[in-house]
């Protein structure tokens, strides 16, 4: 699969910077001894099943060497206190291959393998029992590679590519890790974060929002299923009906420039994607809008808080709800 192409679709969707991370696999620590994972805490006892949209899998015994190459499957198997050998670089943060929220996590940095198109034969030369692919392109030739090394868990039924929450992430990858209890923990302590942000902002109940994009192509928004619209959701707020209503199969719209007036709203939020801030802000279509000449619309060009969101994993989006709330309570303020 040719880079180009997957930036116009599944990268554009999803607001990363993938370019780098596609190629963070050619010279990132293959020369480093990998790490094993840790086998402490393990919370229930083996063989397990895990039901998956490629049928079900059975591991066997408690992994020991876990390789984690679904989009921030290292940072929930870390978030579990299991620590992968392998493990993908999918936003491209360099070093251990996750961001500022999972540092810390490992005890010696793991192999990092290619995302797109990783390499067999280094993913078989880690000798894994358990590799995690659960948000990929997931395609059936993809699992049937990786599950002829090593037991590998996909994403659930009836769930499309790059499309598994960060709640169904958790709860994939407690069972297969046989630790579903520090899931469940874990889930309901980033629930309780959400809880808690909207009471202290009931200003959000019920006000619509529009949460857009700027690549070099122009602008675009993002519909639910999208993890930023699931974001403000869950906080609160409503996506707005105009876009909302341009959903098809994607999680994201292209706009054209007779279109922009659609990201108008109470509140407006805006991701740019390979461009610097100031090609939104200067931007005259941008301007034009009245949410940015009120003050409430917002770019975010704060990299690691766009990076947090667009992670989609339990702790970036602990780190999203502690950083980027506050910025939308003032954004609102009249």
């Amino acid at each position: 699969m040719s880079v180009a192409p997957f930036l116009r679709g599944v990268t554009l969707l999803t607001a990363t910077v993938l370019v780098a991370g596609c190629g963070s696999g050619d010279d990132g620590s293959a020369g480093e001894s990998a790490a094993s994972s840790s086998s402490s805490g393990s919370g229930g006892a083996f063989p397990v099943t895990v039901e998956t949209a490629f049928g079900d899998v059975e591991i066997p015994e408690e992994p020991q060497r876990v390789v984690a190459l679904g989009w921030s499957d290292a940072e929930t198997a870390l978030a579990l206190g299991v620590q992968p050998v392998g493990a993908s670089d999918w936003l491209a943060f360099g070093g251990e291959g996750v961001g500022p929220w999972a540092e810390g996590l490992y005890d010696e940095a793991p192999e990092i393998v290619e995302t797109l198109e990783p390499s067999l034969e280094a993913i078989a030369a880690l000798q894994p029992d358990l590799i995690l692919d659960t948000r990929s392109p997931a395609t059936q030739d993809r699992y049937d590679a990786l599950s002829a090394i090593a037991p590998t868990v996909g994403q659930p039924e009836g769930v499309g590519p790059y499309l598994t929450t960060w709640q169904q992430q958790l709860d994939l990858v407690g069972q297969a890790l046989a630790r579903e209890e520090q899931a469940e923990e874990l889930q309901a302590e980033v629930e309780q974060q959400f809880t808690e942000a909207a009471e202290a902002h009931p200003e959000f109940a019920g006000t619509e929002v529009a949460v857009g994009a700027y690549t070099s192509e122009g602008f675009g928004a993002y519909v639910r299923g999208d993890t930023r619209v699931d974001f403000m959701e869950t906080l609160g707020f409503t996506n707005k009906p105009a876009i909302q209503d341009l959903a098809g199969e994607s999680f994201f719209v292209s706009i054209s420039e007779e279109q922009v007036p659609l990201l108008d709203a109470p509140l407006t939020v805006v991701f740019p994607i390979f461009v610097e801030a100031s090609q939104i802000t200067d931007n005259p279509l941008w301007q034009s809008l009245p949410a940015v000449q009120q003050g409430n619309a917002l770019v975010l060009d704060d990299q690691t808080l766009v990076n947090a969101f667009s992670s989609g994993s339990a702790l970036g989006t602990r780190y999203a709800l502690e950083n980027a709330v506050p910025v939308f309570a003032e954004t609102l303020q009249p």
